[in-house]
C-alpha cells in the first residue's frame, strides 16, 4: 500500500510543480510586457524573497542601489515592487504624481484574519471616497478638540510635567526612559480620542501597551511577507490567528474602550472627543450605504490614530534622550537656550520655538538622523507613471525609501553623524530643507505631523530644562545604531536624571 501511494504521489507532486511552474512563467511575461525597471534575478516562485534581508533591508536597498540606480524592481513571489531612492525620485512620485501614488496594496493577511476594517481607517485604506471622508474627519476632529489651539497645548504640557515627576521619581538612578515616554505621548493621544488619560500604573493602559509593542513586533519580518505574497498559505488551518495573535487582541481591547464610551456618551451634550465626534457622525449616516461613518471605521480609525500617535512620537522621544546623553555639548546648548528663552520659571510654550534656532535644530536633526520609518508605508499607482525616466505601470507597490532621502549625500553634509548645524544656516539661524522628510510627503503624508511637532517640542523642552542626562556611571556608552523593523528603534538603554 506505501508502495502505491508513493507512485500516486509522485505524478501528482510533477503535475503540481509544473502547474507552479507554468504560472511563474505566465506572472514573468506579464512582467516582461509590462517592462518594469530593473533589478536582481529573481528564483523561480519565490521571487526576491530569500535574497532580501528583512532584518537589515536598508543595507541590501543601498548595495541594490549601487548596481541598478535609484529606481530598481523586487519580486515577492510574483508581486513587484519598486523601490524608489533619493530625494528627486521620491519628491517625483509621492509629490508630482501625488494622486497617482496615493493608493495602499491590499493586505491579505488582515482580510484572512476577519479585520474588514483594516481596508479601512486613514492609514492602510485604500485611496478613494471612504479614505478622503475619514481624512477630512480626523483632520478636523483633531483641530476641534485642541490641534494648533492653546487647549491641547495645555495638555501636553501638563502631561510633560507628568513625566519629569516621574522620571524625578528615580532621584537620578539609573532608568530606561521608554516605558515612561509611551505612558505620557499614549495620555496626549487618548485624550484626543478618548477624552481621558490613564495614571501611569493602570493595568488597562500597561495592557494596551504590551499588546501594541507585541503587534509591531508580529507584523515584520520574511513570514509576514511570504504570507502577503503568496496568500493560498493563509488557508493553512490556525497560522494566521496563531502569528497575529496579539494584535487581535489589541484591537479588542480598543472596542471595549469604544463600546464603554458609547455607553457614557450624552448625545445632548457637545462632542467630549473625537470618539464622540465619530458617533455623531454614525448617527447622521443611518440609512446612507455609502457612508464610511460605520462602527468598523470607528475602531479603525481611532486604532490608526492611537497607535501612530503614540509609537513615532515616543520612539523619537527616546532616541532625542539617547542623543543628548552621547552628545552632552548639544545637551548643554540646548540648555542654554532655555534658560537664555524660557528661564526656569514658567513652563516651554509653542511659542517659545520662534526664538530658540538650535533647540528646533536638534528636534529636527534627531528626526533625521533617528530615521525611525526608514521604508515608510507601501503605496500603489492607480494609473501608468514614469519616475526618473521609468515607466511604472498602474497597480505596482512602492516602497519610497525615506532613509534614502533623509541620508542623502548630496542634501546633508555628514548624512550619517549627528550634526544639528544641518538645519543651521552661517548666522546660527534655524533653516528647515528640502530632503527632510520624516513624515513622508504627498497625499498620504501624516496627519498627525503637526501634533507631532508639538509634542516633540514641549516634550523635548520641558525635560531638559527640569533635568541634566548623563550615561550611568560604570556603565558602558549606549550605541547609537538602532535596531531594523518597521520602525528603528534604540537599542535599550539607561541614563541618569540629575534635577537641575
Amino acid at each position: 500500500m506505501g508502495l502505491l501511494s508513493g507512485v500516486a504521489l509522485g505524478p501528482l507532486a510533477v503535475a503540481v510543480a509544473i502547474f507552479l511552474l507554468l504560472v511563474d512563467l505566465m506572472h514573468r511575461r506579464r512582467c516582461w510586457a509590462a517592462r518594469y525597471p530593473p533589478g536582481p534575478v529573481r528564483m523561480p516562485l519565490l521571487g526576491n524573497l530569500l535574497q532580501m534581508d528583512f532584518q537589515n533591508a536598508l543595507c541590501y536597498f543601498d548595495q541594490l542601489r549601487q548596481r541598478f540606480g535609484n529606481v530598481f524592481t523586487l519580486y515577492l513571489a510574483w508581486t513587484p515592487f519598486v523601490v524608489l531612492n533619493g530625494l528627486d525620485a521620491v519628491r517625483e512620485a509621492l509629490v508630482y504624481h501625488s494622486e497617482d501614488t496615493a493608493d495602499r496594496p491590499p493586505m491579505p493577511i488582515y482580510e484572512h484574519l476577519g479585520f474588514k476594517q483594516y481596508s479601512q481607517g486613514v492609514i492602510l485604506a485604500r485611496y478613494g471616497r471612504e479614505w478622503r471622508e475619514q481624512r477630512r474627519f480626523s483632520l478636523s476632529a483633531l483641530r476641534n478638540f485642541g490641534l494648533g489651539k492653546k487647549s491641547l497645548e495645555q495638555w501636553v504640557t501638563e502631561e510633560a510635567s507628568s513625566l519629569c515627576d516621574a522620571f524625578a521619581d528615580y532621584t537620578g538612578r539609573p532608568f530606561s526612559p521608554r516605558a515612561l515616554l509611551d505612558k505620557a505621548v499614549s495620555n496626549v493621544i487618548s485624550s484626543l480620542t478618548f477624552g481621558r488619560r490613564f495614571e501611569y500604573d493602570d493595568p488597562r493602559l500597561l495592557k494596551l501597551l504590551d499588546r501594541l509593542h507585541a503587534g509591531l513586533e508580529e507584523d515584520q519580518g520574511l513570514l509576514r511577507e511570504v504570507l502577503n505574497a503568496i496568500p493560498v498559505l493563509l488557508h493553512i488551518p490556525g497560522l494566521a490567528g496563531k502569528l497575529f495573535s496579539a494584535q487581535k487582541a489589541f484591537m479588542t481591547l480598543i472596542d471595549e474602550l469604544v463600546r464603554e464610551h458609547r455607553t457614557s456618551r450624552d448625545p445632548t451634550q457637545p462632542p467630549r472627543d473625537l470618539t464622540d465626534a465619530f458617533l455623531d457622525e454614525v448617527e447622521k449616516a443611518k440609512g446612507n450605504p455609502k457612508s464610511s461613518f460605520n462602527d468598523e471605521n470607528l475602531s479603525m480609525v481611532t486604532s490608526d490614530l492611537f497607535v501612530a500617535g503614540m509609537v513615532s512620537t515616543s520612539t523619537t522621544l527616546t532616541w532625542a534622550l539617547l542623543l543628548m546623553i552621547l552628545h552632552p555639548d548639544v545637551q548643554r546648548r540646548v540648555q542654554q537656550e532655555i534658560d537664555e528663552v524660557i528661564g526656569q520659571a514658567r513652563q516651554p510654550e509653542m511659542g517659545d520655538q520662534a526664538h530658540m534656532p538650535f533647540t528646533m535644530a536638534v528636534v529636527h536633526e534627531v528626526q533625521r538622523y533617528a530615521d525611525i520609518v526608514p521604508l515608510g508605508v507601501p503605496h500603489m499607482t492607480t494609473r501608468d507613471i514614469k519616475v526618473q525616466g521609468f515607466l511604472i505601470p498602474k497597480g505596482t507597490r512602492l516602497i519610497t525609501n525615506l532613509s534614502s532621502v533623509l541620508k542623502d549625500k548630496t542634501a546633508w553634509k555628514k548624512p550619517f553623524r549627528f550634526d544639528p548645524e544641518h538645519f543651521l544656516d552661517a548666522e546660527g539661524r534655524f533653516v528647515k530643507q528640502e530632503a527632510f522628510m520624516p513624515f513622508s510627503a504627498g497625499r498620504r503624508v501624516c496627519l498627525g505631523e503637526p501634533l507631532a511637532r508639538m509634542e516633540l517640542f514641549l516634550f523635548f523642552t520641558r525635560l531638559l530644562q527640569r533635568f541634566d542626562f548623563s550615561v550611568p556611571p560604570g556603565q558602558p556608552r549606549p550605541s547609537d545604531h538602532g535596531t531594523f523593523s518597521f520602525l528603528v528603534t534604540p537599542a535599550p538603554y539607561q541614563l541618569c536624571a540629575v534635577p537641575r
